[in-house]
């Protein structure tokens, strides 16, 4: 039979290849366009059409064959008519023929693929965006969104749809919408771990320690001679050989004494000083006031001391100009006694050193007494700690980019350490010293610019150093994210009002004040009557009084010890009004003395917790007992006052209190009441008190909150 088929002429063969197939598949119905182009090329059995069932979607199979295999099986049916039919032959030798197998296999992979799925897998990850399920259902946007309007939801081009939505979208074109399948044993969001600053190693053992160089810092009066004095010192490291320093200061400088190291703050002014601290750095162990011996103390020479004693660093006096003929150092030292600052050669522990910053001299004496002094307050750290430096200044050089001069307070910064400084973080590209030489590595109070951090910090923020590249980053994008909430919501300072929830619960409450009064006269009047307010239960600390204007000064002094500005008779400068707004500092005005004093006593007294003192409201007699489903109730007869359902209640039981608590139901008759008077019987039940007898008393009392007095 299959010699026969090749001998046949090429318009016969459609027939036998529909009697073949219909055979094959025993006697399924097929097309006979499909059947004809099966059989058109027998040579090349692979490049045969398949024959489709009319049982399946013709649809879904016309799009999965594509337009050129339609082509290739309509083409006979347009060049040639459809032959006669003819008998069915005898199975048997088509059987044996293996020519029409490869139509009958393509049969079965076609017919099934409807069958198993129907219709078209669509896969999208969430989000669901309206414009990207238009493109994939090949759709116009406006069509889309008319479809989704008919199901009620409104949507544009960029927003996002439900799954749901989405999916009964999906089946109106004839499409299943897969989503991703996720274990969800394993959950489906990564656990985002947060990132940490390292926190401040324990202390070491002390023979970890070792010792380091004592941190200076130069504070005075305007033309006192600070800056004299920062140069005389200078040229003394330049006389003992170490040229070059003295144009590539970096904010920060060594000196070098009998072997000995010295560290200097280049930042004159107790402005930095403040601003700094205000942050948190305490970087200073030394404070150097500097005083003129002919001018004595002038208000920002007190002012430096006041802060300086508010950081609580040991505080040096230099009286320097003593070459001058009109050098009067001992009215310096009577006006320091009068401060609280005794001299030494006076009985007391201050340090005085007269000094010339033009002459030089006494130059030596105060670098000695300063190493002396540094010996005696044991200052120690590690060098094998992760390096935690305080940050001086931040500056942008061209070239270089954002640099930073930093202290380092404790181990040992190397080059390649992975830092976070504030809100940013970095990667120590360069280290370059005092000297402008680069170095390897900087120890303990040793000033270097760092190279490689990706943003200016502020004055006093800390420089620590980091695990990871990774782990930086994250901390400071956080970091910024704070500080950009922070912003918004303002920062929290201490006003009179909200003193008492600053307060630490076991600690005796201080009350910080700065005093600025008109003359000197109100200012002597106002800070002796302060200090007549009893102090017993809490202090009053004056860390700072002065006569004149409310100065910017004076605010960052406030914002630094966390005090309020108290103003009497005088005015607030632009400044100070800006940067009492910025930093959150309250300043009070007043003109009348007795009312400054009665505020400040009334603060005081808001500082000190309230006392508690009972208020007897009523009794009440038990005079029977009833057990009920939800506990025992005593029946009661009011004696006198009332009974309230908010008050606390004991029961007396022969004068004896067994119990104290408050009332858990208070009923008349069947009714919840609010309050029982007196003459009237009534349901108590206490919290969980059940043990009640006749005759037995129970009393009702509030608590009320009396305020302490100073």
């Amino acid at each position: 039979m299959a010699e026969k088929i090749k001998k046949k002429p090429t318009g016969e063969k459609p027939a036998t290849s529909r009697r073949t197939s219909a055979t094959t598949r025993s006697a399924r119905p097929l097309a006979e366009a499909p059947a004809a182009a099966a059989e058109t090329a027998p040579v090349e059995p692979k490049v045969q059409a398949p024959t489709v069932d009319l049982l399946a979607p013709v649809k879904k199979v016309r799009k999965a064959s594509g337009a050129a295999s339609l082509q290739h099986f309509i083409r006979p049916l347009t060049d040639k008519a459809p032959p006669k039919p003819r008998p069915v032959p005898k199975p048997e030798p088509v059987a044996e023929s293996p020519a029409p197998e490869a139509p009958v296999e393509e049969v079965v992979e076609i017919a099934t693929e409807p069958q198993d799925s129907g219709k078209k897998v669509l896969h999208l990850k969430p989000p669901i965006i309206v414009k990207n399920l238009a493109e994939q259902l090949d759709l116009k946007p406006f069509q889309l969104i008319k479809e989704l309007m008919a199901l009620s939801i409104f949507a544009n081009l960029n927003q996002t749809i439900e799954p749901d939505v989405a999916a009964k979208i999906c089946d109106m074109h004839g499409f299943v919408l897969e989503r991703d399948r996720k274990d969800t044993s394993k959950g489906h969001h990564k656990v985002e771990t947060k990132v940490e600053a390292p926190k401040a190693p324990a202390p070491p053992k002390g023979d970890v320690l070792k010792g380091r160089a004592p941190i200076i810092t130069f504070m005075g009066h305007v033309d006192h001679g600070k800056t004299s004095l920062i140069d005389a010192i200078r040229k003394t490291r330049v006389a003992a050989g170490e040229a070059g320093g003295i144009t590539q200061h970096i904010g920060a400088y060594s000196v070098n004494r009998n072997g000995h190291s010295i560290t200097f703050l280049d930042t004159p002014g107790h402005a930095a000083f403040t601003a700094m601290r205000a942050r948190g750095a305490n970087v200073t162990d030394i404070a150097v006031i500097v005083v003129a011996a002919d001018d004595g103390l002038m208000p920002q020479t007190i002012e430096a001391i006041s802060h300086a004693k508010a950081a609580k660093v040991k505080i040096v006096i230099a009286i320097n100009k003593i070459d001058l003929a009109s050098a009067n150092p001992d009215r310096v030292k009577k006006q320091l006694q009068e401060r609280g600052l005794t001299p030494e050669d006076w009985g007391g522990d201050t340090i005085c050193v007269p000094v010339s910053a033009t002459k030089g001299t006494g130059i030596n004496e105060l670098l000695d007494l300063m190493l002396l002094e540094a010996e005696m307050l044991e200052l120690k750290s590690s060098e094998t700690v992760d390096a935690r430096c305080s940050v001086i200044e931040a500056q942008v050089e061209q070239g270089r980019g954002p640099t930073v001069t930093v202290i380092v307070r404790m181990g040992t910064l190397r080059l390649g350490d992975v830092f976070i400084c504030g809100n940013y973080w970095g990667k120590v590209k360069q280290l370059i010293n005092d000297l402008g030489k680069p170095v390897k590595e900087a120890g303990p109070s040793m000033p270097v610019r760092v190279l490689g951090i990706s943003g200016l910090p502020n004055a006093g923020d800390e420089l620590v150093v980091m695990e990871s590249e990774k782990s930086a980053r994250i901390l400071s994008e956080e970091r910024i994210a704070d500080s950009r909430d922070t912003k918004l919501s303002g920062a929290q300072r201490t006003t009179l009002e909200n003193l008492f929830a600053n307060l630490a619960s076991d600690a005796k409450p201080t009350l910080k004040i700065i005093l600025k009064c008109d003359v000197q006269g109100s200012l002597e009047a106002v800070t002796g009557s302060l200090k007549d307010i009893p102090q017993k239960k809490i202090t009053l600390d004056i860390i700072h009084s002065a006569v004149g204007p409310i100065t910017e000064s004076d605010v960052m002094l406030s914002s630094a010890s966390n005090a309020v500005i108290i103003g009497f008779n005088t005015k607030t400068e632009n400044t100070a009004a800006q940067a009492a707004k910025r930093e959150g500092v309250q300043i009070k005005l007043y003109s009348i003395i007795y009312e400054l004093i009665d505020q400040i006593r009334e603060s005081m007294s808001g500082l000190l917790s309230p006392e508690l003192r009972e208020a007897i409201i009523g009794h009440a007699e038990v005079r029977q007992v009833f057990d009920l489903t939800k506990g025992r109730v005593a029946g009661c007869m009011v004696l006198d006052g009332r009974i309230a359902r908010t008050a606390r209640a004991r029961v007396l039981r022969r004068r004896q209190p067994i119990y104290d608590g408050g009332l858990a139901t208070l009923k008349r008759f069947a009714d919840d009441v609010k309050e029982v008077r007196a003459g009237l019987e009534c349901g108590i039940k206490l919290g969980d008190f059940s043990e009640y007898l006749p005759e037995d008393i129970i009393e009702c009392y509030t608590l009320e909150k009396i305020p302490q007095q100073l």
